[in-house]
């Protein structure tokens, strides 16, 4: 058997080398672990405040403070918006965004026209069956109304959002605005959104159950 040329060894040792080298530049240039879709109204829309201030936008900047591979975070919120109208954009977005993780944040503009809560469900359990259909995980967050609407309105509302969680296995937020509404300094002038103070507290309410998902 031939012995191998010192140049050769030299060459083998380069290549191994060059690999070693290489190998924490790969291990550092993986994708993100993920993609979050937000599908909501003026409330995840950063509604009359700089769109950086927004909870959609903090959210972002937490997971890449929070991880080496951020989850990519991508909204679709819209000042306005429907079940309705949200479930007519939803199987472009799954294409188009093909996300790990869909939270739905809607519902209030559906109780302002007057929508029953059984309506309100209907839509939001189309949304909640073509995410999980794409391999998505959901996320649910739930509305209030104000006390006029009365409490039997209210009361069906919650529990349509109870019976979506429950049936699809989804965690649910109950009120995106827990701790927020009716706080001073935290609504805007027109008692419906929050201030751009308000923000890292609505993120602090939906943070908790959203890292589990990601």
């Amino acid at each position: 058997m031939r012995k191998m040329g010192w140049s050769r060894r030299a060459g083998v040792m380069m290549v191994l080398l060059l690999g070693f080298l290489l190998l924490p530049g790969l291990a550092c240039a993986k994708g993100p672990a993920g993609t979050v879709l937000v599908l909501g109204d003026s409330l995840s829309a950063a509604h009359n405040i700089p769109a950086d201030a927004g909870w959609v936008s903090l959210l972002q900047q937490r997971v890449r403070q929070q991880s080496k591979t951020p989850a990519r975070i991508v909204n679709a919120s819209m000042s306005g918006e429907t079940t309705a109208g949200a479930l007519t954009r939803l199987p472009a977005l799954l294409a188009k965004e093909k996300p790990t993780v869909v939270v739905i944040a809607l519902g209030g503009n559906d109780a302002l026209r007057g929508l029953t809560p059984a309506q309100v469900q209907g839509n939001l359990e189309k949304m909640v069956q073509a995410s999980q259909k794409a391999g998505a995980k959901v996320l649910l967050l739930g509305i209030d109304v104000p006390p006029n609407y009365g409490p039997a309105y209210r009361q069906r509302l919650a529990a349509a959002y109870k019976a979506l969680a429950t049936q699809y296995k989804v965690p649910l937020l109950p009120f995106l605005l827990e701790g927020v509404a009716l706080q001073p300094g935290m609504m805007q002038a027109d008692g419906l959104h929050p201030t751009a103070q308000a923000q890292p507290k609505v993120l602090d309410n939906v943070w908790p159950l959203l890292r589990p998902l990601l």
